[in-house]
């Protein structure tokens, strides 16, 4: 069965009110005609006038009781309810009324013109209806001849609906059709305004298919990779935004962003040289972000922002230079002020009362603070413009983890800290005193110096800010990672404070960091350290339950890492010079 179609709901709800204000008449006319039979507006046949009165009843019971309960799940199926009960109506009071001479038949008529509204099955309906009661006619009469005026007024019901139909036709609404219309309306709208945004966002905007095409490209994205938006969809985005590091080392295609990100279903965001077509390189700050459906996890793609960020990068690299001279050359005079003091300190060579000797103490512990910052600011400006010194390795981390915790536990038992390092899988830790147990080989590439830097920044912190209790140093990993976490029973982080904790100069605004000296660079600089070998690091904290730093870094295969040591030993014993 094809779809029944209908006609606005506007004519809808004119003829519903139509039709029941007439039925209210039908009432009237119906109680006039039982009271008064013989009154020259009533109703005929008083026989029929209390059935006529039923039907009338009923239609405004269903339409002030009933019809909201239907048209809350069809409000099409309502409105035909309301079309067969008027013309069961109007049939009666024809019927009532002096049948084919009834003034009524005016008003059949007009419901004839009305019915082509609900489409065709209506309109025929209609006609059905008043064939139907055609046939009763001739054949309650029985008629031996072909009555004119019955089928007469058959065929002009027929005629009547049936140019109803066409002329309502072109008004006429499919209620499924006229739902995906709508939606279809509000998609186009919305992919409008979408697009207008997209196009005036001063950030290029990159957005790709899931091989990695360009399949929309904003002007400012056009503008800064010099390719126009026509060239560039459908190319790989990787060739469009030609990326490089901030060393100028060639980026392959598997390490792209946008293909890690296509891979690895994870955003990315970094800072990369962007080389344009025509030539020129700026600095960008790029983030790339994974499209996926949250409920079935697929993913469709990949937006990339590109912004331009080479003038705040020249300016910041003017500020690190800037640092980085004046922390070299603050670093001089602060070691001669130093050194002078711990010859003043020094018994041997100096007498001096125990007055002049706590202030001289507090003087050189303020001095190694002092020095302890130009330090970290030379280190920070250094790791910010890529001049940090790395000599990197093959770094078996039990063996490292197992020497480092040894030499780190020092400073925590003078606070009267507990410490313990544990290694092994999650699950199935191992002590690392416990040398009975074989434990797993964990290889990554590092410089062991920098690598030390960094758990000791972290341990340091744990010890600062934990007034009782202990630290904990784990070493974990699977087949792709190798993770260090350092646990601590301090006072914990605010969870406001996380997401900032690894910003240069940002400290934690509380009690105990007000009372306990920093610089505000430590963390900066390990999250600068560990990113130079692809790693990651993070914290988990809560207030009054202590906090956990996490470092991931490439795990690498062990048969590789042997000979990679083997290679290392090698170039190591070339270089030793010969004893003779």
């Amino acid at each position: 069965m094809g779809t029944i179609k209908f006609t606005h709901e506007r004519w809808l709800n004119i003829y519903r009110y139509a039709t029941t204000g007439i039925q209210l008449i039908f009432i009237a006319l119906n109680i006039y005609s039982i009271v008064n039979p013989s009154a020259r507006f009533s109703i005929g046949t008083t026989e029929l006038a209390p059935y006529i009165l039923a039907l009338s009843l009923v239609h405004i019971i269903y339409f002030t009781l009933i019809f909201n309960t239907v048209a809350r799940q069809s409000i099409r199926l309502a409105t035909v309810i309301i079309v067969c009960l008027i013309s069961i109506s109007l049939i009666s009071i024809i019927h009532a009324t002096g049948q084919m001479h009834s003034y009524w038949l005016i008003g059949w008529g007009l419901l004839c013109v009305l019915s082509g509204m609900f489409g065709i099955y209506i309109a025929t309906g209609t006609s059905l209806l008043m064939a139907a009661y055609v046939i009763f006619l001739i054949v309650s009469g029985n008629y031996s001849y072909v009555v004119v005026e019955e089928i007469s007024v058959a065929i002009a019901t027929f005629i009547l609906c049936t140019l109803s139909w066409l002329i309502w036709r072109k008004t006429f609404v499919d209620p499924d059709n006229l739902v995906i219309q709508e939606l279809t309306g509000k998609l186009i709208s919305k992919e409008q305004q979408s697009t207008i945004l997209i196009q005036a966002i001063t950030d290029g905007i990159i957005v790709t298919n899931t091989k990695g095409k360009i399949s929309l490209m904003n002007p400012a994205a056009a503008n800064l990779t010099e390719w126009s938006v026509n060239e560039a969809l459908g190319l790989d985005a990787h060739i469009v935004a030609k990326l490089r590091e901030q060393d100028k080392t060639e980026i392959p295609e598997s390490e792209s962003p946008f293909t890690k990100v296509l891979v690895n279903k994870r955003a990315v965001t970094e800072t990369y040289q962007l080389l344009g077509r025509e030539g020129s390189t700026r600095t960008v700050s790029l983030a790339i972000s994974p499209v996926i459906i949250d409920k079935t996890d697929e993913l469709t793609g990949a937006v990339a922002v590109l912004r331009d960020v080479s003038a705040a990068y020249a300016e910041e690299a003017r500020r690190a230079d800037f640092i980085s001279t004046a922390s070299h050359e603050m670093r001089t005079p602060v070691a001669a002020i130093e050194g002078y003091l711990a010859l003043a300190l020094n018994e041997k060579i100096s007498n001096i009362d125990l007055k002049a000797r706590s202030y001289l103490e507090k003087a050189q512990s303020s001095t190694r603070h002092l020095g302890k910052l130009f330090q970290d600011l030379l280190t920070s400006a250094k790791a910010e413009d890529g001049r940090l010194t790395s000599h990197p390795g093959v770094v078996e981390m039990g063996t490292f983890m197992e020497q480092l915790s040894e030499d780190l536990k020092f400073s925590a038992e003078k606070k009267g800290l507990h410490t313990e390092f544990v290694i092994g899988t999650a699950g199935s830790t191992t002590n690392a005193t416990n040398h009975s147990n074989v434990r797993p080989l964990y290889y990554i590439t590092v410089d062991p110096d920098r690598l030390r830097e960094v758990i000791t920044n972290i341990f340091d912190n744990a010890v600062k800010y934990t007034d009782s209790g202990k630290i904990s140093l784990g070493l974990t990993g699977d087949a792709r990672v190798v993770q260090i976490r350092m646990t601590d029973t301090g006072p914990g982080i605010p969870a406001d404070d996380i997401p900032h904790l690894f910003q240069k100069f940002y400290r934690v605004d509380n009690s105990s960091t007000r009372t306990t000296g920093g610089t505000g660079l430590g963390l900066f600089i390990c999250r600068k350290i560990v990113e130079l070998y692809k790693g990651q690091i993070w914290v988990e904290s809560q207030i009054g339950q202590g906090s956990t730093f996490f470092v991931n870094f490439p795990r690498m295969d062990s048969v590789e890492a042997i000979k990679l040591q083997g290679e290392q030993i090698q170039k190591a014993s070339r270089t030793l010079p010969t004893i003779t």
